[in-house]
């Protein structure tokens, strides 16, 4: 509200606010969450409004509840017994309930939007009486409302050129009629602190008049209840389920059979099962895989020691044999490739006469210098595949548990979804911030429209896009508040 100095903002801030600022923003939030439920209402009528051929059949036939289910069918019957176009009929009817619906909605919008403008400008003009002493800013406050109390009574019960807006008085509903308040001078000796006391309870009475009138005149015009909307498929299911619980009851030991007990059994045996598989024991083969992996560190150092003595007695049984059948000496810091090179030569020109040489010649040796070779291959090749495999010991295990971990993700994806349902531009995730973004987009709209509306000298017009605009602003702050206390982005004092 336009009402708040640094004076005022501190006292509502430690919470001795006057009761004038308490009772205008009770107004004011009575007013927009009655402009809230007609927002709502309006944003599925106009779903329907903007919907396919199909869906406006669909809507007709199955989301007005079973006796409208009923009615139209018949109507669709007689109009194929008449060699009539059902289709043309239901969406004929589909057009005109939507267009209905939404020329009443939109006009009490309208009203509500011009209503709570009024209270805005109202109170703005007299802003310094509602910031003076107590009983002040109640005598100024009782004039505001007896100034736009009337012009809301008569905004809504009487139907101007071209209303569309239609009152039902049934016996639910009455004529609204709103008590005046009293307009009494503080100083005046009549003023009292019961008069006062007397006209307060006044105000709540109007508000509570204001929302039973807007409830009896909503009843037929807002979105239906998700009951009635949805009863198909709850009717089916209810028969589903009927139908299942009569199968397991035949199965159970009520009807004398053994089956529900094991099936129950046999579901015991495959979760726990399923549990151990796929969650205790990779769990645990993780846990020993990263625990025990130092007390296999000296396993590992003597396996590659094992390697490194083959390499050596190797490299000794080439040096050997090339000093002893060969004219040059070999260097002591020759690589095994070229001492290999040597040997094969060697075992090449043996290999000719191989019976002679096996016993007499250096065939016998060459083999068995190959023989070590093919050993010390074979150990280098053992101790990579076995690195490999220790490697991804870790991840075996988590492949193992990855159902698990699906179905968890499964689960904690389901219960957000369950938890976040319908809150709209006030919760999290994607849709939420794109409702946000929405919001930020039509309070640009309705500014742009009330500008338009005052350069054109619509006061009519301008009143309501003023209203509209603060209940956008209203739905857009609350979405946003949570959010920018929890990341620290409004500060106590900015608030």
């Amino acid at each position: 509200l336009p009402i708040y100095d640094d004076a005022a903002s501190s006292a509502r801030v430690s919470g001795e606010m006057p009761k004038a600022f308490a009772i205008l923003e009770d107004i004011v939030q009575h007013t927009l969450s009655d402009l809230h439920s007609i927002q709502k209402s309006l944003l599925y009528w106009k779903s329907k409004a903007e919907g396919t051929n199909s869906h406006k059949m669909y809507f007709m036939m199955f989301e007005r509840g079973p006796r409208a289910f009923l009615e139209a069918t018949c109507q669709t019957l007689t109009r194929l017994r008449s060699n009539g176009s059902p289709s043309e009929y239901l969406l004929g009817s589909a057009s005109d309930i939507v267009s209905v619906k939404l020329a009443v909605l939109t006009n009490m919008q309208h009203r509500l939007a011009a209503f709570l403008a009024e209270v805005y400008s109202e109170v703005d003009k007299c802003r310094e009486g509602l910031t003076e002493s107590s009983d002040k800013s109640l005598h100024t406050l009782f004039l505001i409302l007896n100034t736009v109390f009337p012009k809301l009574e008569v905004s809504l019960t009487n139907a101007s050129e071209g209303q569309t807006l239609s009152f039902t008085h049934d016996e639910n509903s009455s004529q609204l009629i709103f008590e005046r308040l009293p307009e009494v001078d503080v100083e005046s000796p009549q003023w009292s602190e019961a008069l006062a006391t007397d006209a307060i309870s006044l105000i709540y009475q109007n508000l509570q008049k204001l929302d039973s009138f807007i409830s009896s005149q909503l009843s037929s015009h807002k979105k239906p209840r998700n009951m009635t909307i949805y009863w198909l498929p709850y009717t089916c299911g209810a028969i589903g389920l009927s139908a299942c619980s009569l199968w397991l009851l035949r199965h159970s030991s009520l009807m004398g059979s053994s089956d529900m007990d094991n099936w129950i059994q046999d579901a015991k045996e495959s979760v726990a099962g399923f549990w151990d598989e796929h969650v205790e024991r990779p769990i645990i083969s993780i846990r020993d895989e990263l625990f025990e992996t130092f007390k296999r560190t000296d396993k590992r150092v003597m396996e590659r020691e094992e390697v490194q003595l083959t390499e050596e007695s190797l490299h000794r049984m080439l040096i050997t044999f090339c000093e002893q059948t060969s004219k040059e000496k070999p260097a002591q810091d020759a690589s095994l490739q070229e001492l290999l090179e040597i040997v094969m030569k060697r075992y090449e020109k043996e290999s000719m006469h191989p019976i002679q040489n096996l016993f007499s010649g250096e065939l016998a040796r060459a083999m068995l210098i190959q023989v070590q070779k093919l050993k010390l291959d074979l150990q280098e090749a053992m101790l990579e595949l076995d690195q490999i495999l220790k490697a991804n010991e870790i991840n075996f295990a988590i492949l193992a548990a990855l159902p698990a971990f699906g179905l968890l993700l499964l689960l904690l994806f389901l219960v957000r979804a369950w938890a976040m349902h319908d809150q709209g531009a006030e919760g999290r995730g994607r849709i939420a911030r794109h409702q946000r973004w929405q919001l930020l987009i039509e309070v640009e709209r309705r500014l742009k429209e009330f500008k338009k509306c005052m350069i054109n000298e619509m006061d009519e017009e301008a009143s309501c896009k003023f209203g509209l605009t603060l209940y956008t602003l209203d739905r857009l702050y609350k979405a946003v508040e949570v959010h920018a206390k929890e990341t620290g982005e409004w500060s106590r004092s900015v608030i």
